[in-house]
């Protein structure tokens, strides 16, 4: 098995594309783009995010002990390209905000639906660690139609919108 083969299996079914945020302890926000994530439990309500062991969230995440799972919906394409290139260039690409309840950073304008979560467990997995997070709050838009509402997924190298 080649990183290559294995990046072609994964990269041949299409997820949908999120944004993980989270806050140092001086408040700089950080954040990555992310098709790795799940939902794990209902009771009590869990999900997962795959972090790499070499990017500059993982510690953060890890130390400040919260994170935030941005869904992006259709028009969220540039946030998805932004948090994929140089991490010097992601906070200024797009608007964002902090939760007033968790101050954590949110990406109003590109995502669905946000989830703020408090770590409860990490999982060393090869060159990324599985962070398990309570999911705390959610924040969804109203919209019913259109790129607002749709999500956006990536798979064969490309970005699309859910067709329902």
């Amino acid at each position: 098995m080649t990183p290559d083969a294995y990046r072609a299996l994964m990269g041949s079914h299409p997820g949908g594309v999120a944004v993980v945020t989270a806050t140092d302890a001086l408040g700089e926000p950080y954040g990555f783009t992310c098709t790795a994530w799940c939902g794990v439990s209902l009771d009590p309500p869990l999900l997962l995010v795959c972090v790499s062991n070499t990017g500059n969230t993982l510690p953060v995440i890890t130390e400040s002990g919260a994170f935030a799972v941005n869904l992006l919906h259709g028009a969220g394409r540039r946030a998805a390209e932004a948090f994929a290139g140089s991490r010097s260039a992601r906070f200024s690409a797009v608007p964002w905000q902090r939760s007033p309840a968790t101050v954590l950073p949110l990406l109003p304008e590109d995502a669905h639906t946000v989830a703020e979560c408090r770590v409860v467990r990490t999982i060393p997995a090869g060159d990324h660690t599985v962070v398990l997070g309570e999911v705390v709050r959610i924040d969804a838009t109203d919209a019913a139609d259109g790129p607002s509402s749709a999500p956006l997924l990536y798979g064969m190298r490309r970005y699309a919108t859910w067709q329902a």
